[in-house]
């Protein structure tokens, strides 16, 4: 890793070991938030934090997401854990308990088109997302340079449809040796098999040049273009087996007219999707996304 960006994450792992995030989702019902708070009062913990959101439709979904900060949190992690279990049970919650302190390990996945890595390597290196960016996998040698140059591993590996099983064996024993927490794929142009897409749920982070679910799949510019759109726009998304279906995260748009010929529109929409993903992987790692169904709960 890069040692200036590998200083900055000491430094925030420092000034956040005693902090941490939980999100809870449930049938709404009354007592959730008392339950909690109380949890974290008898743990001496400080929520310093708390956005809460509540479905008006028939199944009546609760969601809450808390940051909090405890003295001597890892220690009393177990414990804690084990009376989050108790209240669970009670109110029927998915929740997860997450330390700020473990820096979430990320993985690239890029082709040819490189202004959305380029984003997040800006961002990364500015402090932004405060992430470590373990390795770029990509089945082009386009990446190389920019990506080396700041000393993260480069893998190339190409891939075509023929091949895919044997390449995602090499990707995924390079995700299991980095020990990576989340994929960004960052144009990656390669559709990915059932097997991996379920080896990590919620896990895979892609961006699609449009504004979903308009122009799902190849070429979307060139269809809205021959289709006349007045406007264009980015769609960030968990990865699921129906191609470019999975739970929406964040989108964008902007303004076009009859003056915009294909190459226009991929240059205005270049600026959106890099936009678009960052925000989004910002968002992933600051455990700010509950999945809901096919939807997004973004606190």
């Amino acid at each position: 890793m890069n040692l200036y960006i590998e200083d900055k994450i000491k430094v925030f792992q420092e000034s956040n070991k005693n902090r941490g995030r939980l999100l809870v989702s449930c049938p709404d019902q009354p007592g959730i938030v008392s339950a909690i708070s109380n949890l974290f009062f008898s743990f001496n913990a400080n929520i310093v934090e708390s956005s809460q959101y509540s479905t008006n439709s028939g199944d009546g979904t609760f969601f809450i997401r808390i940051e909090f900060e405890c003295p001597s949190l890892k220690d009393k992690t177990n414990d804690m854990e084990a009376q989050l279990a108790i209240i669970a049970e009670k109110f029927s919650m998915v929740w997860t308990l997450n330390h700020i302190y473990n820096v979430k390990k990320a993985a690239i996945f890029v082709s040819k088109e490189l202004h959305c890595l380029q984003e997040l390597l800006w961002e990364w290196q500015s402090g932004d997302l405060t992430t470590d960016i373990a390795l770029v996998i990509s089945n082009h040698e386009a990446a190389r340079e920019v990506v080396e140059g700041l000393n993260i591993p480069f893998y190339y590996i190409p891939a075509n449809k023929d091949i895919r099983k044997q390449v995602e064996e090499k990707q995924q024993q390079l995700l299991k040796d980095y020990e990576i927490d989340f994929i960004v794929l960052a144009r990656y142009m390669q559709i990915l098999t059932p097997e991996f897409v379920e080896a990590h749920p919620n896990k895979i982070i892609n961006i699609h040049h449009s504004f979903l679910p308009a122009f799902i799949g190849a070429k979307p510019y060139e269809r809205a273009y021959d289709r006349g759109v007045k406007l264009i726009g980015a769609t960030s998304h968990y990865v699921t087996n129906d191609l470019d279906e999975g739970p929406i995260i964040d989108q964008d748009i902007a303004r076009v007219d009859h003056r915009d010929n294909v190459a226009r529109l991929k240059k205005i929409g270049t600026s959106i999707e890099r936009s678009v993903l960052a925000r989004t992987v910002k968002w992933h790692i600051e455990d700010r996304i509950i999945v809901h169904k096919n939807k997004t709960i973004v606190f």
